[in-house]
């Protein structure tokens, strides 16, 4: 029986490694404290559904909260809202920015990224695409920001974190339970230098500056 339980816990070790690595790695550039987070010009904001089986998503919820805080005390000056847009009905960039728009975000702040397909393709596009190399703030639950930064890493992209505020166990296990696999993905992914599903041409954003 002892050696049964050695076995699991070993196991469960294994399993959860990918976890370790990537928050021990990204955890000190997540910031959770709007106070001590650096201004940067963008802040790139990873898309969601607002609802899941007809309930409010409140992973949707917090990270609109957190951007639009963001943007009102001059920490970012524009927002790239980058999600999955790869059917006509479901349209990521679209929710979140019309949610940014009844919270008093201004249009010409917002530029919408429709290939954010995964965090990869988020990550990725938006120094290939939008030009930023550096100098931009990715928005998520933390635990969603230490796998971005960590594929940012993986090219070479400065980046940092801002850590919307963490959803209960309880109102979203789903997504805890998918971060498992999904670190996994990253590690192949930053080892292979996975490519993004979507490229396509360049477009400049120029943050609105008082």
């Amino acid at each position: 029986m002892r050696k049964f339980f050695l076995i699991i816990l070993l196991l469960g070790c294994i399993l959860m490694a990918p976890w370790g690595i990537i928050s021990v790695t990204t955890y000190d550039r997540v910031y959770r404290d709007i106070e001590d987070i650096p201004v940067r010009d963008v802040g790139l904001l990873l898309g969601t559904t607002p609802s899941v089986q007809w309930q409010e998503n409140l992973f949707f919820t917090t990270r609109i909260e957190a951007t639009k805080e963001l943007y009102e005390r001059g920490k970012i000056r524009h927002i790239l809202v980058s999600g999955d847009n790869s059917t006509a009905g479901y349209n990521e960039p679209q929710y979140m920015k019309n949610a940014l728009l009844n919270r008093g975000i201004p249009e010409e702040a917002i530029t919408m990224d429709y290939a954010g397909f995964r965090t990869l393709d988020s990550v990725v596009r938006a120094r290939e695409i939008f030009s930023l190399s550096g100098n931009f703030v990715i928005i998520s639950q933390p635990f969603h920001v230490e796998r971005a930064l960590y594929l940012a890493d993986a090219r070479w992209i400065d980046a940092i974190g801002y850590g919307a505020a963490n959803v209960s166990l309880r109102f979203g296990p789903m997504a805890y339970l998918r971060e498992i696999p999904a670190r996994w993905l990253a590690l192949y992914d930053a080892w292979m230098g996975t490519e993004p599903t979507v490229l396509g041409e360049r477009e400049t954003i120029i943050p609105v500056r008082e």
